[in-house]
């Protein structure tokens, strides 16, 4: 039971099934229309549309499967057959909801299901809630909101933050592999004296890729051997975790095991992510090559480093996803043909660690700087589910 700690003797328990009707929608995920004029609520993270509506007014949804989530709404909407709909309240429905935002971790702690999670409807009809005067509910919620309010501009401070350290370091970049950080007077739209416009083919010296089998869709324990997934390259390092475990060590090809420094990049992936390259730092599961994931073996003249960055410049992106082919965003492609023909700018070697050195200097710099800013804004989070739980403890008004 949501028990309340030193609350007045005016809150009275009520079980959810009291304060409102509860019901679920009945449409399939898949009906919605990107040309609909409704909200369609499913239990997605993102709304999407819907011709029609079968609800109206004041409400409260609950995501019943997936990543569980509670949103209010006021107005017209559709919703999926595993949302539960929650209209007719007795009680103020703003504070109802931010109660439900509050303990949503203790409705959804029973749930079931083994790959995709979910919740029944008795999770949410015998749920126990203490409500105050309506008057003290409205003043609580009034609380709420303009502590919100305060929060959310802090927050957005901190998303702006991170939005200019994403600049920045394109920015960074964009200097760098322009010879702006390494040589006086370079105009814009020029290269430095010595340097050239080559062709990623001219450097590359092999290109290799592994094979996929069908595998246990887990990592692999140290006496396994597994394949990397493209997710494993996709954030910027080496993510070893991103793999699964072959269901034989037959399997183990050592030709595409993957090794400490070697430079990785992915052939296959949403326009986003499609040409994400790393280089392994470290490397603890015997892990093979996909077809989708590639190695790069480079000539001595060239620093992988200073080609890394240059793939994830604008300016790489952008002739990444210029040369990449498919019909559809959500899965693109780019051939070994493509990828040696990227344009590349070429300096002396001793230049290109020089301008490595430079950018991992600012870079570093912004990673704490980032680094900082997650931290605040984890800690905001906390003190917002802080806020609510001092609310229906009776402690947030006086």
């Amino acid at each position: 039971m949501n028990k309340i700690k030193n609350a007045t003797p005016d809150w009275q328990h009520k079980k959810l099934k009291h304060v409102c009707q509860i019901t679920t929608g009945n449409k399939d995920v898949n009906e919605g229309s990107k040309n609909g004029t409704y909200p369609f609520f499913t239990c997605a993270k993102e709304n999407s549309l819907f011709s029609t509506f079968s609800f109206e007014g004041d409400s409260i949804l609950i995501a019943g499967n997936g990543n569980f989530s509670v949103k209010k709404f006021s107005g017209k909407f559709e919703a999926y057959q595993r949302t539960y709909v929650l209209q007719n309240f007795t009680i103020d429905y703003k504070f109802l909801f931010y109660n439900l935002l509050g303990h949503l971790h203790i409705i959804t702690k029973g749930n079931r299901g083994s790959t995709i999670r979910y919740i029944r409807i008795g999770d949410l009809t015998e749920y126990d809630l203490y409500v105050p005067p309506k008057q003290t509910q409205l003043d609580i919620v009034t609380k709420i909101e303009e502590l919100f309010s305060e929060l959310d501009k802090g927050i957005e401070t901190l998303l702006i933050a991170r939005q200019q350290l994403k600049t920045y370091r394109q920015t960074v970049l964009k200097w760098a592999l322009e010879g702006r950080l390494t040589n006086e007077n370079v105009n814009e739209g020029e290269l430095p004296k010595g340097w050239q416009i080559t062709n990623l083919g001219d450097f590359i010296e092999n290109i290799s890729s592994g094979k996929s089998y069908r595998c246990n869709e887990r990592p692999p324990n140290e006496d396994e051997v597994g394949i990397v997934k493209v997710s494993s390259v996709t954030w910027g390092f080496f993510d070893e975790m991103q793999s699964k475990t072959c269901f034989s060590n037959d399997f183990l090809n050592i030709k595409y095991l993957i090794k400490q420094e070697d430079f990785l990049f992915s052939r296959a992936n949403t326009l986003e992510f499609i040409g994400a390259c790393v280089i392994v730092k470290n490397i603890e599961k015997t892990l093979m090559l996909s077809d989708k994931i590639l190695r790069f073996v480079f000539s001595n003249n060239v620093s992988k480093e200073f080609v890394l960055y240059y793939l994830r410049s604008k300016k790489g992106r952008k002739q990444i996803e210029t040369l990449s082919t498919g019909n559809q965003d959500s899965m693109r492609n780019i051939g070994q043909e493509k990828i040696r023909n990227i344009e590349f700018p070429y300096c002396s070697l001793n230049e290109q660690k020089r301008i490595v050195q430079e950018i991992q200097s600012r870079l570093s710099v912004a990673d704490k700087m980032e680094e900082s800013i997650t931290q605040s804004l984890q800690q905001a989070e906390g003190l917002r589910q802080s806020i609510l739980k001092k609310a229906f403890e009776g402690k947030l008004i006086t």
